[in-house]
Order: structure tokens, then sequence, then C-alpha cells
């Protein structure tokens, strides 16, 4: 074999290994693009499916809660105030307006809870846009506790169908296509609720001893609910701090009574039960002020063992 020859061989070698590396990265780039573009498929349709989902934005968990029973599927919530802050201390910040004004309806508690609600009315009137505010008290009846409203509803089961009844209205009104399922969801909301009514005023109606007591007044509507009666070391908004005289009254309304058990739903709260608790040589122990999402509970699941807990205590 000749020189000559060889060389071209060998570059016809090199030019054909050369081709083949080609390829192989070509198809290895392929390979490594087929999952980015079945996720960027993924990621559309899932967005696509999302955005055929009536919007809603509300103010607070409880209301969030509501809303997803009642919408199911058909609605995607946000809610405003995050679970891990305090309701009544938030402040609305301009995101919050902003995302809100991107959605088709905003409900909120009512009765003063959020007293920022006013401020973002302003905001959106000068926007362009259409948002819809619904106030989920407005079938409610209100306690009013020493010239101050209660804005504890969802703590009643009560209360808490008429809050889901007005956020039925609101979605049937601006979806009415899906009348039937929001009907629906309201219908084993009601039904739910008013089997876990029943089975409880059952069971308190032979307790003799009606009286309770918690680190913070949240539970007047529970207490309408099943005829009971709540005594706090603080109001209905948990403001100030309780006095030495105010220790010293429930200490003594705890030995009248033979009560044991301090109710507390926060760890803020804790501390002054705790202190009162050491007064009478009792426990504390943790309700659900259901202001912030439960993890792990539904609704329903969080007010039975909120129920559990008073029967017993009452006990």
């Amino acid at each position: 074999m000749s020189i000559k020859y060889k060389c071209a061989n060998a570059n016809h070698m090199q030019k054909r290994r050369s081709k083949m590396k080609k390829i192989i990265s070509f198809c290895v780039l392929l390979l490594t693009m087929v999952p980015i573009i079945l996720l960027g498929c993924t990621s559309k349709d899932k967005t696509e499916v999302e955005s055929n989902k009536l919007q809603v934005a509300v103010s607070i968990s409880p209301i969030k809660e509501f809303v997803e029973y009642i919408g199911g599927d058909k609605v995607e919530v946000n809610s405003v105030v995050p679970d891990n802050v305090e309701a009544h201390d938030f402040e609305l910040k301009t995101r919050d307006s902003e995302n809100i004004q991107s959605k088709k309806l905003f409900i909120y508690n009512g009765v003063d809870m959020e007293h920022w609600v006013d401020d973002l009315k302003k905001i959106i009137d000068e926007s362009d846009s259409n948002v819809k505010f619904i106030d989920s008290s407005i079938k409610s009846n209100i306690i009013d506790d020493n010239g101050k409203k209660d804005p504890h509803l969802w703590l009643s089961l009560e209360e808490a169908q008429n809050q889901c009844r007005v956020i039925a209205d609101a979605l049937i009104e601006v979806d009415s296509e899906n009348k039937d399922y929001y009907e629906s969801n309201y219908n084993n909301f009601k039904n739910q609720a008013n089997e876990l009514l029943a089975n409880y005023k059952d069971k308190f109606k032979d307790v003799p001893n009606k009286n309770f007591i918690t680190a913070h007044k949240a539970f007047g509507y529970l207490c309408r609910d099943f005829d009971l009666n709540q005594k706090s070391l603080k109001d209905i908004y948990g403001e100030g701090e309780p006095t030495a005289k105010t220790y010293e009254a429930l200490a003594n309304f705890c030995n009248e009574n033979g009560i044991k058990i301090i109710f507390s739903e926060s760890s803020e709260s804790s501390k002054e039960a705790e202190t009162l608790a050491k007064e009478i040589n009792g426990n504390v122990e943790k309700l659900y002020s259901l202001e912030g999402k439960v993890e792990g509970k539904t609704y329903f699941e969080a007010m039975e063992e909120n129920l559990d807990k008073i029967l017993n205590a009452l006990k």
C-alpha cells in the first residue's frame, strides 16, 4: 500500500469519526431537551387548567377553607393574610392589593376583623379592576361584647353555615354555569355542620357545669351554639395584659366551680394561661382559634376536637 493511499484512508477515517461524534452529540442534546420540552408542555397545560378556574382572593384562613369547600375544583383561592401571621395585627402591603386586583372576587370575614378593608376598597376603586367585594358576615347574627363586635364567626357551626351561604351566592353570581355544583357543596357543608351541632348539643345538655376559662375571649359564638359560658383573661381582640385583679377574680371563680383546665389558643396566650393554672393547681390545654390553618385537619375535624376538649373539661 502506498503512502499516498494510507494518508487518504486515514483522512477518510478521521472525517467519519468526526461525523459520528457530531451525530452522537446531537442525539445526547436531543435526549437532554426532551424532558425539558415535556416539562414545558406540562407546565403550560397546568397553567391553562388553572386559568380556567375562578380566581378568588380571601382575607383569612377560615374563609379560604370555606371557599375551597364550596368552590371545590372550580376555584383557585389565595389568602391575603399568611397562616403564620396574626390576623388582628396584619398590615396590607402594595403587593397584596395588586394581587387582589387580578381576581374576580375578594371575600372577607367582616365584623371589623380586617381593619384594612376600607383602605383596600379605595385602592381598588382607583384601579381598573372589577373585583367584587363580598362581606361573608352579612347574614350573621353578630355578638356585641361590651361595645365590641365579636369577629370570630367561624367558631360557630351555625354562623359558619351563614358565611358559606354568602360565599355560595357570590360564586354563583359570577359563575352561574356551575350553580348546581356550588349548591351541592353548600348543602354538604350544611349537613355536616348540622350533624356535628346536633351531636354535641346532646352531649352538652346533661353537663351541669357550663363554664370554662380561656386566655382569649374568642369562643363566644361557640358558646351560643351550645349554651355555654366562657370567662377569659383577655378580651375578644386579645388586647392588653391581664391585671392582678383579673387573675385573682378568675382563680376564685375556678375554685368555686371546680375548674382545673385553662384553655389557650396560641403560644403567646399560653403564658397567661399557665400563670392562672398555677394559681388553681390546674393544667393548660390548647383550643384552635382557627384564624390560621390547622395542619393536617379539616375545619370540621378541628371544631370537633375543640368541642371534645371543652366537654371533657366541663365533666
